[in-house]
This record gives structure tokens, C-alpha cells and sequence, in this order.
């Protein structure tokens, strides 16, 4: 299973959404998408683009230092 990681700290409202939304489209079913992230609406915001694409996101940590979502890949690449 393949794991791509993406640094989005630092980035601002709609950018993390639209970030996560581009690289969800070079993934294959099953595989992972790790996103990091500081913008405190990536919490609603990327939970509605996966949503949106009917994949599966988990928060996994949800800090001071930030927001770490895990996202599986489940339906075809476009």
C-alpha cells in the first residue's frame, strides 16, 4: 500500500482543500494520502472534499502544531 505524505503548514483557506483535492487525483483505490496541515478550517474543509470524492479520511492528530489527516484513496483515479 502506498503512502504519500503532503506538507500543507503554513497555507491559508481554500488552499489546503484544493491541494489535498490534486493530489487525491494521481492516487489509485487503496492507496494513502497523509496531509499535515496549520489552517484551522482544513477541519471542515477537507473533510468535505472527501466527502465530495467518497474516499475515507481519520483525523489523527489534532494539536497545537496542527491538523494531521490520513485519507485512503477508494474510488478510481479520474
Amino acid at each position: 500500500m502506498t503512502m504519500t505524505r503532503l506538507d500543507l503548514t503554513g497555507l491559508k483557506c481554500p488552499l489546503p482543500a484544493l491541494k489535498t483535492r490534486k493530489a487525491l487525483q494521481s492516487l489509485h483505490a487503496g492507496e494513502r494520502l497523509e496531509v499535515r496541515c496549520t489552517d484551522p478550517l482544513a477541519v471542515i474543509d477537507i473533510p468535505n472534499l472527501i466527502r465530495e470524492t467518497g474516499d475515507r479520511v481519520e483525523i489523527l492528530d489534532r494539536s497545537d502544531r496542527g491538523i494531521l489527516f490520513l485519507i485512503e484513496k477508494v474510488t478510481a483515479a479520474e
